[in-house]
């Protein structure tokens, strides 16, 4: 069974959002993702400056099965990306909450965080891809 922290935000594509409380939100790919995906042996992150809508694609994954669109949660500009995946992408796999964030954003509207998936609603997404 995949980690679901409870103190995130989901979407049915399985990146989490974590709200910094300072304006920002970090995103990575959950859990489930990186099982799914396997050996994470690349990241294309985003560079800062760059706005992004909501659902875009904004950073890949690739792995030694597939390489995954990551899609931008919210709608905003990034303001850091993860520079440890550069060298050591695989960090994804063995900390894809923490260590393994993939980029940081300034949503352009904070509130639309309500929006996303609970811990409880992305279980079941979970279930239901099972």
């Amino acid at each position: 069974m995949s980690n679901i922290p409870t103190d995130l935000k989901y979407t049915k594509s399985h990146e989490w959002v974590r709200d910094n409380a300072d304006g920002t939100v970090t995103v990575g790919i959950t859990d489930h993702a990186q099982e799914a995906l396997g050996d994470i042996v690349f990241v294309e992150a985003p560079e800062s400056g760059r706005e992004v809508d909501a659902d875009e694609a904004t950073a890949v994954v690739e792995s030694v099965k597939a390489a995954s669109d990551i899609y931008s949660p919210l709608a905003g500009e990034v303001v850091d990306s993860n520079e440890l995946l550069t060298d050591t992408p695989d960090v994804i796999n063995t900390s894809p909450y923490d260590e393994g964030w993939i980029f940081r954003l300034a949503p352009s509207d904070m509130a639309a965080l309500d929006g996303l998936l609970d811990a409880a609603a992305y279980e079941k997404v979970v279930e239901d891809d099972a």
